[in-house]
């Protein structure tokens, strides 16, 4: 079994909507990037590529590469789940954090957790998504920035 833990924060910048777990989140900020920006997305690759101990999001799919602006982060992961199936191994299970002062996110968090278990190809039950405030403190507290942890589990599928 392979273990892979992924981060990634992104900017705040004025105008929506929000793009968080490829799920468009009405709000009157989004994140700043190359690509969507979005923080838990690139978050999931880094912790599938990890576990696979292959290149990070950012040698991947460099910011550099015009091919890369605006384009979609679930791209990102179902390349990041091929390289897992090309591989011989499987998604387990993946546990999330997203921290974000606003918006709320509970009402979003079903909808986040199933189209992570698309992009995974793992049942719903193999998904969570857990939301932190910053209190009031920091980038996060602040609201200028939000960020994304998250841990995979790999298993061979022989």
């Amino acid at each position: 079994m392979r273990i892979g833990i992924g981060h990634d924060t992104h900017r705040l910048e004025p105008g929506g909507p929000l793009i968080l777990g490829g799920v468009r989140i009405e709000h009157e900020a989004h994140l700043a990037g190359h690509s969507d920006a979005d923080v838990l997305l690139h978050a999931v690759t880094d912790a599938l590529l990890g576990a696979l101990a292959l290149p990070d999001i950012g040698q991947l799919f460099p910011d550099t590469d015009p091919r890369h602006r605006g384009r979609d982060s679930s791209e990102f992961v179902l390349e990041a789940v091929h390289q897992v199936h090309q591989r011989g191994y499987r998604v387990v299970n993946l546990d999330s954090i997203v921290f974000a002062q606003r918006p709320p996110l509970a009402p979003h968090k079903l909808a986040i957790r199933e189209r992570l278990a698309e992009l995974l190809q793992v049942p719903l039950n193999a998904v969570n998504v857990k939301a932190k405030t910053g209190e009031r403190v920091g980038p996060v507290g602040r609201e200028e920035a939000i960020s994304a942890e998250c841990v995979v589990l790999l298993e061979p599928t022989d």
